[in-house]
């Protein structure tokens, strides 16, 4: 699954985490700061924040690209001196370009958000006594300030997801070759055919749509955490428990670890029957397809029964996904007004503008988000753990390692009957 598009998949990866630890550690504590001696200083401490989109090519921006052209370059050399790998361009600088428009979407959910601030103090300075303190012209102009930061985003947004549709099926390709290569052994495992043509795409999917998010869930934290600490000051007090240091910082958390522990417990017998349940059908696929061409299969009482294995999966996965969607969606509609309701005594007495209510919310919201990855990743990650169960039995095979239990119980069934039903 790795190994076909990754160079030494174990040790790149843990490599990758180590390179990227380094690199983030070293922005904090000096490499902002390097930016200076090259005419790209940081932004002054206490200074006005950008507003608008020129914020993406100022002087700290610029830095940060190159230092992260710089960052990557000197990995990508490093592997490919180490251990060449045919595929190392999409999956190294590939991986990479994927990382980099996830950042700077976040670094535009940012200026958004500081966009957020004054625009809609305005807006309540226009609703407030007396009329006409504010002219059209000033509401035109933040209007016009948001609509360039969105189709900036939109721009890269169809860069990224044209570029991620090829990275996929480069993935793809590059574990169809693979296990074409060695398909002698593998095409007597159940299902070989599915798992090569359907499980290798939702595979590279897969594994690439969960780890830009997770990606993109620590990016935003690493953004969004300093700015919901700096807006904290405004709150102050929670309900029930008073002023606590940091309160919006620490209501996130503890509201997002409530909502993970919660799903991953109510969900926690999905992924074997989502493995479960492409195995019978994948059971149910075959015998019709050898039935087109042999009588002596796909017979009424063999189909019967196949498909009653269908049946009885699938009524147990309603059951499963009915009291998971009950959680799931009580937490969601609580999440939605939850922000509001740690804020309710600081908007009691008058202590926020409309605008840094607005910032607050936006900035605890993403907040909130990243920190429940698996609750918005699970129905995904659900989906991933079934396919990687399947294709584990092609790993097993070309690794001489024991197949997975439930691939050893259909080849002991297939040795007693030539004609498993």
């Amino acid at each position: 699954m790795f190994v076909s598009f990754f160079p030494q998949p174990k040790a790149f990866f843990t490599s990758a985490i180590v390179w990227s630890i380094v690199v983030v550690l070293f922005w904090f504590f000096g490499g902002e700061q390097l930016g200076a001696f090259f005419g790209l200083p940081p932004a002054a401490p206490g200074s006005a924040p950008i507003i608008g989109v020129t914020v993406f090519w100022s002087k700290p921006y610029l830095w940060f690209y190159i230092y992260f052209a710089a960052a990557v370059l000197i990995f990508y050399a490093f592997w490919a001196i180490y251990r060449p790998h045919p595929w190392q361009n999409w999956s190294i600088l590939g991986s990479a370009f994927i990382l980099f428009t996830t950042n700077f979407s976040v670094q535009v959910s940012v200026a958004l958000n500081e966009w957020r601030g004054p625009f809609f103090d305005l807006i309540q300075k226009a609703v407030t006594p007396p009329p006409g303190s504010v002219q059209p012209i000033a509401l035109f102009k933040g209007l016009w300030v948001f609509l360039v930061i969105a189709s900036m985003w939109i721009v890269v947004y169809v860069i990224t997801r044209f570029f991620v549709s090829h990275y996929i099926f480069r993935w793809r390709t590059a574990m169809n070759d693979y296990y074409m290569a060695h398909w002698e052994r593998l095409r007597h495992i159940e299902g070989a055919s599915q798992r090569v043509q359907e499980d290798t795409m939702r595979f590279s999917s897969s594994v690439e749509d969960l780890g830009t998010s997770l990606v993109e869930s620590l990016m935003t934290l690493i953004a969004f955490v300093p700015l919901l600490a700096q807006l904290s000051h405004h709150v102050t007090a929670m309900p029930l428990i008073g002023h606590v240091p940091y309160s919006l910082v620490i209501a996130a958390i503890l509201w997002s670890l409530f909502g993970t522990v919660l799903l991953a417990v109510v969900g926690i017998k999905l992924p074997g029957l989502e493995f479960r349940n492409q195995r019978v059908e994948a059971a149910y696929r075959k015998e019709l397809v050898y039935g087109e061409d042999d009588d002596g299969h796909a017979q009424p009482m063999t189909v019967r029964e196949l498909f009653s294995h269908v049946r009885r999966n699938y009524f147990r996965l309603y059951f499963h996904y009915a009291y998971f969607n009950i959680a799931r969606s009580f937490y969601i509609q609580a999440d939605a007004v939850f922000a509001y309701f740690i804020l309710v005594p600081t908007i009691a007495a008058g202590r926020i503008t409309f605008g840094i209510l607005q910032q607050i919310l936006t900035a605890f919201t993403q907040v909130s988000s990243s920190f429940q990855y698996l609750v918005n990743s699970w129905p995904a990650i659900v989906t991933l753990l079934s396919i990687y169960k399947r294709l584990r039995a092609f790993e097993a095979t070309l690794g001489g390692k024991e197949l997975p239990g439930l691939d050893i119980r259909f080849l002991n069934r297939e040795a007693d009957d030539p004609d498993p039903a």
